[in-house]
């Protein structure tokens, strides 16, 4: 079965303090959106079940009929034993931090209204792209901030809610905070269609082609993807920046530019290079103290909005298949204008 979860997926000399200027025009239009037959994706909800659970016997019933939230979600794995696991849980479970956790995270997310109808939107916009594509079904729980944010097979998605109460939340996972940018509400399915764009089943790669420019392509399709499907959805959440670190990288991509061309980055194969430029971190120091980590991402997003410009007959599945990250550089033409 393949799987895929939001961690895994998110583990990638100064020349001058890049102005951060805030322009939402960006930030506030919509992508075009496709005329679609509209989807109803199937929803299951644990999250009063799990917290309802009164006895071990019951919890190891539970556990029993979803093997996936046992094996992935909570981990089963990593416990030297069933007795250990199941009275770890069973602690965790029946705590009033748990009651209290769970009061949270139904007064963040509410009935999941809106949760619901981001997935059939998604979706159904993934359907109309990708005919044969059918939609898993979606199971949501709580699991109290300690195992897995969310996991992808082709079958199913599930989602530990409880990681994605956002700022307005009384609990946060336990991540540095730079990290805690992709654990607002709306990341969810955002983040999931970026799992689905990086995805070689849809976005196809060279494999032996290792460098930075290779991921940087790889990355700025799954984030063309992941917009075609969510066409209202701003930019800076695909790449969990600040609007005002989105629109700084905007209007400064001429200073981060000549970096990348000063410093001989894109062809490099350096894993160095790849931790600096691609990574998940605060910042690029490497650019300058106030440019927002992952910059070779959004510049390599950058490169393929400046393809899909160049060419506008293409549709979203011939994008995906162009995997000569080489050849779909040199044809977009990309190059940032100077600013005066």
């Amino acid at each position: 079965m393949h799987f895929r979860s939001l961690a895994s997926f998110a583990a990638f000399i100064s020349i001058a303090a890049l102005h951060i200027g805030c322009n939402s025009k960006d930030e506030n239009e919509c992508a075009p959106q496709p005329s679609v037959t509209p989807l109803t994706i199937e929803f299951e909800q644990f999250e009063d079940t799990i917290a309802a659970i009164q006895s071990k016997e019951q919890l190891v019933s539970f556990l029993t009929r979803q093997p996936l939230i046992r094996d992935f979600m909570l981990r089963r794995g990593e416990y030297p034993g069933d007795s250990v696991f199941i009275n770890t849980l069973y602690k965790r479970f029946s705590s009033n931090a748990f009651d209290s956790l769970l009061i949270e995270t139904k007064r963040i997310h509410g009935d999941l209204s809106t949760l619901k109808a981001q997935f059939n939107q998604a979706f159904s916009n993934f359907k109309h792209y990708y005919p044969d594509f059918n939609p898993p079904k979606v199971k949501t729980m709580i699991s109290g901030l300690l195992d897995t944010d969310m996991i992808v097979s082709d079958s199913v998605i599930i989602v530990s809610l409880d990681f994605f109460l956002g700022k307005e939340g009384k609990y946060r996972p336990r991540v540095y905070d730079y990290q805690l940018a992709k654990y607002d509400p709306e990341d969810i399915v955002a983040s999931l269609m970026l799992v689905y764009g990086i995805d070689t089943r849809f976005n196809a790669t060279d494999v032996k082609d290792k460098t930075v420019l290779a991921e940087m392509i790889s990355y700025g399709k799954a984030f063309a993807f992941a917009k075609h499907m969510l066409p209202c959805v701003p930019d800076s959440t695909f790449i969990w920046y600040t609007p005002q670190e989105m629109a700084g990288s905007k209007n400064n991509q001429d200073l981060i530019w000549a970096r990348f061309v000063q410093d001989e980055i894109l062809f490099s194969t350096s894993n160095e290079d790849k931790r600096n430029y691609l990574g998940e971190r605060p910042i690029t120091t490497q650019v300058g103290e106030k440019c927002p980590g992952r910059i070779g991402l959004f510049i390599g997003w950058q490169i393929v909005k400046a393809y899909m410009d160049s060419h506008p007959e293409m549709t979203l599945q011939q994008l995906m298949q162009v995997g000569d990250a080489q050849k779909l550089f040199k044809d977009s033409h990309y190059k940032p204008k100077q600013k005066k």
